[in-house]
Formats: structure tokens, C-alpha cells, sequence
């Protein structure tokens, strides 16, 4: 299974035209068209053997009163690059080097807002359970050199980065959180947002080095659109989950949705238990990528490799969030007095379902 490339190599040995089209129609609903790669952005990716791919979502409608609002997101996938057992600040060198020639060939293909995967820096360390070496990675929000790293990338080539890292909150006595920073096109943190939803099945033993998140759920105003942060939802520990939960939050949410998932299979020094009755073992995959990017219309772009780093490009025109809103009402329509009161009545200690059952005779 983990050498299979991704579902849209599979779907394009099917032998019929017309019945490749509907059945990618079916699953990703309208037809993204792609986007033309520079020579010189393919020739960066052959040689630094990174997938790349690049999308264009169905134009919204052209309106009198508004100018077409086009961004184009940048959604980065990849693996570690040297051995855990190797020295950190060699790992951490090494990652950044690859990050960066990722970053660079989308800056040339215009990006507006690049995304990197949870915990870019570092090995997804969590399954292991020990604190150390692993939370030498963590670094500050604002001075950490991964941090700075972005904040230089972002300034040089006028982008947004989105830059989610293992945090250690000097502020409040070292405390450990896993998140996610936002980098300005000028190069300065606009702020960040604490990862809500921990795991605590199998292998995602995380919340042994943190806890839920306390930043509540902010949006962050930039140049180029508001963002606002989920990472690590359930749907990355279930590879049939994957290319729905995060067009599932498009749809009822309506807006665009940027999903990335790393790629690999990471091993570590010692071995280590998944609490699934098997025996201890010291790898931790496969991780399968296939990143995509999901619009409020339903329409998802094909995704990007399952086994190769990679960068995905796609452009969008944020006038269709409102578009979709008034055409399919969700917002209009939302009952949000009663979901409130619901909300209150089953934080009550004596709370009763309301559950109707027959009479009985």
C-alpha cells in the first residue's frame, strides 16, 4: 500500500475518457484546471524530487460590485530528512534546507499563503513517549530559529507562512504546546493558535508533552484573506477519512480548507508500544500525504503524492465563499439560540436526554 503513488494515479489507468472524468466528477465534484508550471519550478522539483502540482478552482461568478479577490495557496507536504539518532541541530538544519527550496519554488509560482504541515521541524516524536531528546525541538513563538527562519522567507518573497511548531512558552514557566505560528508577507508574527483537540489514540500519544490548547479559535486578518488554524483533526489516523473531513468543514463551513498531511515512515532509537496489543517496534508510519485543497462549493483538487514530499498550488477567488453562502443559506438558516441552549443543557450535571420511547401496553 505505501508504494502506491495516489488515488489519482489509479483513477487515470481507467481506459475510458469519459468514464475517468465522472468518476473524478463524483469525487471531487467540479473540474479544477491546472496550472501552468515555469520550466524552471519543474526542473527544482526534479531535482530536489518533490512532487508538484497546481490547481485552479472554477472561477466564481464575475460580479459588478466587487473585483475578483484571487489567491493562490501554497500547501507544503514532506518527510524528515536525517535519522532521528542523528544530532538535533543537524536534523534541524537539514529540514530547513529542504523547507526552503519547497518555499522558493512557491514564491515562483506567485503564492500568496504557504502552508506548512504540523510540526514542520521536527520528527512526529510523540509515539515515542520520551521527553527527551525530543523536546530540544520546541522552540518560542517568537525567537525560535524556525521561527525566524519563516519570518526571513516570508519578507523575501512577500508571502504569508503559516509555520506550526513544537512551542516551548518561555513566558509561563517552559510549558509545552503544539503550535501553529502566523508569519506576515513583512516577515513579523501576527500571532498564533494552540492546537484545541489532542489525540490520545495508539501511536498519538501527545498529550504526554502537552494539553488542549488555550488561545480559543482566532482568525487572523492578513494582506491576502483571513485564516483561521485546525490541525490535526481524526481524519489523519484514517486514511479513508482523509480526502472528505477536511471538504466536509468546507461545505458546512463555507469557506477554502488546506489540508496537508506529512509523508514517510520515521524511525526512532527505542522501542516503543501502541497500546493495540502488538509487539513494541520503533517505527511510526506510513504517513501518506496526499494534500489537497477544498472549496465551500464542494469541489476539492486532486491531491498530492502518498509518498513523495511535495507542493501543491492552488488558486482560488474568495468572492465564492459569499457566493456559496447566499445560494446554499447554511449561515442564514443556522439555529445558533438553540444549538446555545442545547449546548448549556448538556453541561448540566443533571441533564436528561430527550429520548421518546413507546407506551407500553
Amino acid at each position: 500500500m505505501e508504494k502506491i503513488q495516489s488515488l489519482e494515479a489509479i483513477l487515470d489507468t481507467i481506459p475510458d475518457e469519459n468514464d475517468r472524468k465522472e468518476a473524478y466528477r463524483i469525487l471531487y465534484g467540479k473540474p479544477s484546471t491546472k496550472i501552468e508550471l515555469p520550466e524552471e519550478v519543474e526542473k527544482i522539483a526534479k531535482e530536489s524530487n518533490f512532487d508538484i502540482k497546481g490547481w485552479k478552482f472554477v472561477p466564481a461568478l464575475e460580479e459588478e460590485t466587487r473585483k475578483k479577490r484571487l489567491v493562490r495557496i501554497g500547501a507544503i507536504q514532506n518527510s524528515i530528512v536525517l535519522p532521528t539518532d542523528k544530532p538535533i541541530l543537524e536534523q534541524l538544519e537539514a529540514i530547513h534546507k529542504k523547507i526552503g527550496k519547497l518555499i522558493e519554488a512557491a514564491a515562483m509560482m506567485n503564492v500568496n499563503v504557504c502552508c506548512l504541515q504540523e510540526s514542520w521541524p521536527s520528527p512526529f516524536f510523540f509515539c515515542t513517549r520520551e521527553k527527551f531528546p525530543w523536546l530540544q525541538f520546541a522552540q518560542d513563538v517568537f525567537e525560535g530559529p524556525s521561527v525566524k527562519f519563516c519570518c526571513q522567507l516570508a519578507k523575501q518573497f512577500n508571502m504569508v507562512i503559516v509555520c506550526p511548531i513544537i512551542e516551548r512558552d518561555t513566558q509561563h514557566q517552559d510549558i509545552i504546546w503544539n503550535t501553529a505560528v502566523v508569519v506576515s508577507n513583512h516577515g513579523e508574527v501576527i500571532g498564533y493558535h494552540r492546537k484545541n483537540h489532542i489525540p490520545r489514540v495508539g501511536d498519538f500519544n501527545e498529550s504526554t508533552y502537552y494539553m488542549e490548547g488555550n488561545t480559543g479559535h482566532p482568525v487572523f486578518d492578513t494582506e491576502f484573506g483571513k485564516l483561521e488554524l485546525i490541525f490535526c483533526n481524526f481524519g489523519a489516523l484514517s486514511e479513508p477519512l482523509w480526502p472528505i473531513e477536511a471538504r466536509n468543514a468546507a461545505i458546512a463551513n463555507s469557506y477554502f480548507t488546506v489540508a496537508i498531511n506529512r509523508i514517510g515512515t520515521e524511525e526512532f532509537p527505542n522501542e516503543f508500544t501502541s497500546g493495540d496489543g502488538q509487539k513494541a517496534h520503533k517505527d511510526f508510519g506510513h504517513f501518506y500525504g496526499s494534500t489537497y485543497v477544498a472549496g465551500p462549493d464542494g469541489t476539492r483538487t486532486p491531491g498530492l503524492s502518498r509518498i513523495q514530499d511535495g507542493l501543491l498550488v492552488t488558486e482560488v477567488d474568495l468572492n465564492l465563499i459569499t457566493q456559496v453562502k447566499d445560494k446554499w443559506s447554511f449561515q442564514m438558516t443556522q439555529r445558533l439560540s438553540d444549538y446555545a441552549q442545547l449546548l448549556k443543557d448538556a453541561a448540566d450535571l443533571n441533564f436528561q436526554r430527550q429520548i421518546i420511547k413507546p407506551n407500553k401496553k
